[in-house]
């Protein structure tokens, strides 16, 4: 029950891999006013839209869409791929061989003791899966969110007034290339992740370059 939950849950995330992005130039508070039914190709120029694709909306979600449509899809994007990467390199720490040292509850299960991959999720004593779901709920309603008023310049800008690492020391055109390179190393890792959990269903072993190369089993 627990594995067709999360398979459900992950598959529905990853269908918005592939969709476009917002103005850099526009707020969140601007967007959220925009109604203003549009043309897919108004959105052609948008970060991310780049070689070899271009713009690339084969499902048509972007068909007379409105801004307000556009933005709401890269926010679903951006959240789905920054959650991605964490994903895969989290996936890639536990398959090296590192785990957090000591016990996961108080019966002394050890983090080590954990399989890789699905089998954690029948490992992982329940209560342990409840606060894990507890601590992603609390990070989605109070952290990982735009907080109007703030300063927030694009979609996805979660500094909330708070948080900055130089980014407003950087040039347009350098924070346009880094929100580009973020948007598409999340698309990567969206289907990286998937990939991984798809391989393990089917043999047992999510890295096939292991396999390749002979160092499967």
């Amino acid at each position: 029950m627990k594995l067709s939950i999360i398979t459900t849950a992950t598959l529905a995330a990853t269908a918005s891999a592939f969709t476009s992005i917002t103005p850099l130039t526009t707020t969140p508070t601007q967007m959220n006013h925009q109604h203003t039914t549009l043309s897919a190709s108004s959105f052609s120029n948008e970060i991310g839209s780049q070689p070899p694709l271009g713009f690339w909306d084969p499902l048509g979600l972007l068909d007379d869409a409105s801004q307000e449509r556009f933005d709401r899809l890269r926010y679903v994007e951006i959240k789905h791929g920054r959650i991605a990467m964490l994903a895969c390199a989290g996936h890639i720490t536990v398959a090296s061989g590192y785990h957090l040292s000591g016990a996961i509850d108080k019966a002394g299960t050890t983090f080590e003791s954990i399989p890789n991959g699905w089998k954690a999720i029948e490992a992982i004593p329940n209560e342990g899966l409840l606060q894990i779901l507890a601590f992603v709920g609390f990070l989605e309603l109070f952290v990982m969110k735009d907080i109007e008023g703030t300063g927030n310049a694009f979609v996805g800008d979660f500094r909330n007034g708070f948080l900055d690492f130089g980014w407003d020391n950087l040039s347009p055109e350098e924070q346009a290339k880094k929100r580009g390179i973020e948007l598409n190393n999340g698309r990567a890792a969206q289907m990286g992740i998937l990939a991984l959990m798809v391989h393990e269903q089917l043999n047992g072993e999510p890295y096939v370059i292991n396999t390749l190369l002979g160092y499967g089993g």
